[in-house]
């Protein structure tokens, strides 16, 4: 027993759904693109850039009596909520898809990461300049608070005016003068003779915000987290729980550990992701000793190689408790790209070397892997603080460093990792790279 002191989880607002009402509704918007993780799964080479190569656009349209339309916006959905993920030539279910029939919380995150990257589903008017676009995105949240807090139908003037005082408020706090449309320089001193041509920026600027309310909204709506009325939107009960969730900094409750002996070695890993080090390590022996170590330590390993990175970094520290034994199997992954850097890390200290000195055997590629799979465990099974304080563990020193490097290390979670992190950040400056970043991983550019 312990005598840890736990914070109550709070309740969600009056009249939200159950979590199976809420999951069996983010089943129902992700429906296509579970099909179509199902089909790229299982058909060899279905592409490697974001949208799907023409041969395989057809085949999956043909297969699943689905438009070409259809299917380019469900892989889109797939890859983002993490229902399949790119390895070189080959898509491979990722493990929500795994868990997809038989775990709500899985659901649940996989849409959070597909509401989260509302911006990358719907693309943004291309007349409109990307600097807008992404104050619009910063002021999305608090249209979204806004919709949460009147429990119900909003309508469009009201939101438009938030959004707008939204824009300003940042514009004024980067010490920025608003501009026309196209952001250009004034225009010739004759023009600002005529009062008509005065009021003309007001009026454009106005305009602008309407166009990227529309945007929004028509984003927002795309996702499942809102419906759209005439002259109002109204969040639905997916979107008012996520926004109540996103308000709370809360995240879906991992299990809490009792009996894990009998339990599967995920499971029991999972049971122990919330204890502190030592019990935890208690855990691990006690799961250990009920088994053979060498049936023990394959299946800790099995686990490692799949999608989880939360079991994957769990399990090596299993098999730290192991030890000797463990040595030549951990040796032997070596030679497996996402296990290599927790299988070096392993033996660095197997050997000897100080757990604080182990990073120096990694290849600065390596650490940015590993900095990736870290994260994409924070944003999975973690709290929003976490994934921002983990910037600071990234070897490269500075954020347009670390990006450059995590876009050409080529991890499947890069896209998902940038936007929850871009989602997370406090600083507006920092959030609008990382999301940069994200969409230029997402479109396959520079």
């Amino acid at each position: 027993m312990t005598t840890r002191r736990t914070r109550p989880a709070p309740r969600p607002p009056e009249g939200t759904p159950p979590r199976t009402e809420l999951a069996r509704q983010a089943r129902a918007v992700l429906a296509d693109a579970v099909r179509i993780a199902h089909w790229a799964a299982g058909t060899p080479g279905p592409g490697t850039a974001a949208p799907l190569a023409a041969h395989a656009l057809e085949r999956a349209a043909t297969a699943l009596e689905l438009s070409p339309a259809q299917v380019r916006a469900g892989w889109d959905r797939a890859r983002l909520a993490g229902l399949i993920e790119l390895h070189g030539d080959t898509a491979r279910p990722g493990w929500r898809l795994r868990a997809w029939d038989r775990d709500d919380s899985a659901v649940l995150r996989g849409w959070v990461a597909l509401f989260d990257a509302w911006s990358l589903v719907h693309a943004a008017p291309e007349d409109i300049e990307a600097g807008a676009v992404a104050e619009a995105v910063e002021a999305v949240p608090q249209v979204l608070s806004l919709l949460q807090l009147s429990a119900g139908p909003v309508t469009v003037p009201a939101l438009l005016d938030l959004l707008g005082q939204r824009v300003a408020e940042l514009q004024e706090e980067r010490c920025e003068v608003p501009l026309g449309p196209g952001r250009t320089a004034p225009a010739a001193p004759e023009a600002a003779e005529s009062t008509v041509s005065a009021a003309a920026p007001a009026r454009s600027a106005d305009h602008l915000n309407a166009l990227l309310l529309d945007w929004a909204l028509e984003g927002l709506a795309a996702v499942g987290a809102l419906t759209l009325g005439t002259g109002h939107a109204t969040l639905t009960p997916l979107g008012n729980w996520a926004v109540w969730v996103k308000l709370e900094q809360i995240c879906v409750a991992a299990q809490s550990p009792a009996g894990n002996i009998e339990q599967s070695a995920a499971d029991m890993l999972l049971g122990c992701a919330r204890l502190t080090p030592g019990p935890a390590r208690d855990e691990y022996r006690a799961w250990l000793a009920a088994r053979t170590v060498g049936s023990a330590v394959a299946e800790l390993l099995a686990v490692a190689r799949g999608e989880d990175a939360l079991l994957r970094g769990l399990a090596f520290e299993a098999l730290r408790v192991v030890g000797a034994p463990a040595e030549p199997e951990v040796r032997a992954v070596l030679a497996e790209p996402s296990l290599r850097p927790y299988a070096l890390l392993w033996l660095a200290e197997y050997e000897g070397n100080d757990p604080d000195d182990a990073q120096d055997v990694l290849s600065r590629e390596e650490s940015t892997w590993l900095w990736v799979d870290t994260a994409a465990a924070v944003a999975d099974h973690g709290e929003t603080g976490l994934l921002v304080r983990h910037l600071d563990s990234a070897v490269q020193g500075t954020v347009p460093a670390l990006l450059d490097e995590v876009r050409a290390v080529g991890h499947p979670r890069t896209v998902q990792v940038l936007v929850a992190l871009a989602a997370a950040h406090p600083d507006p400056a920092l959030a609008k790279a990382v999301r940069r970043a994200a969409f230029q991983v997402h479109t396959g550019g520079a």
